[in-house]
């Protein structure tokens, strides 16, 4: 059996406390109570006879209606294609959902099921944490289910990071395939400081050749 690892790399995570004048400035939010709007770049990687790509992401950032400093709500969009022209097809099996980066740490909160493979996307969440350079295997919690149009909620404190998982898909034979999400809502709770996120998308293959590839996204500031 071979086991790749592609673009999944450990950085250090840094806690910091940004002033509001700074965060604005990393992100382009403007003043207080207006609306931010953020396109994203798009990105690719490849695997062995896989190609991840995500286009089309944005993101617009909301404070609280409620005048609340620490919550803030992020409308997200984007979208994920894999093309996998080569897969071994493979049936899922029964699964037990995403599990939490406590109890897989380096998971991405993604678990097989006996797919030829699975694919997710989410973001990554942090207050008061540095995150430009984070790729991956952190000890955080999964605190919301995956979905596409559904208002997540995300309770962070300062220094806490989370995988948020959107979306996923189980790949049972070759082909294209696209997990799209418009406008879906990050709803930030109790993170009194800087927040930051960034988008994530991991297919990990299984079988004789089991890969985990992760496509990682431009951070951007959440207030």
């Amino acid at each position: 059996m071979t086991y790749r690892h592609k673009a999944f790399r450990v950085a250090g995570v840094t806690a910091t406390a940004i002033g509001a004048a700074a965060a604005a400035a990393v992100a382009g939010v403007g003043s207080a109570g207006a609306d931010a709007f953020v396109r994203l770049p798009g990105g690719t990687v490849h695997g062995e006879g896989i190609t991840l790509s995500r286009s089309g992401e944005s993101a617009q950032v909301s404070a609280s209606m409620a005048g609340n400093p620490a919550s803030r709500t992020a409308w997200v969009s984007g979208n994920v294609t894999l093309k996998a022209p080569k897969l071994k097809p493979a049936k899922a099996g029964p699964s037990a959902g995403p599990a939490g980066e406590s109890e897989l740490p380096g998971s991405n909160g993604t678990m097989t099921n006996g797919a030829a493979a699975t694919l997710s996307t989410g973001y990554i969440v942090g207050c008061q944490v540095d995150i430009k350079g984070l790729s991956g295997d952190l000890s955080a919690t999964l605190s919301a289910a995956p979905s596409a149009t559904a208002s997540l909620s995300v309770p962070l404190a300062a220094g806490q990071v989370a995988f948020v998982q959107l979306s996923r898909k189980d790949i049972e034979k070759p082909g294209t395939y696209n997990i799209g999400y418009d406008r879906a809502q990050l709803a930030i709770q109790n993170c009194g400081g800087y927040a930051q996120a960034r988008a994530f998308s991991t297919v990990e293959t299984t079988g004789k050749l089991h890969q985990k590839v992760n496509l990682y996204g431009k951070p951007f500031s959440i207030g």
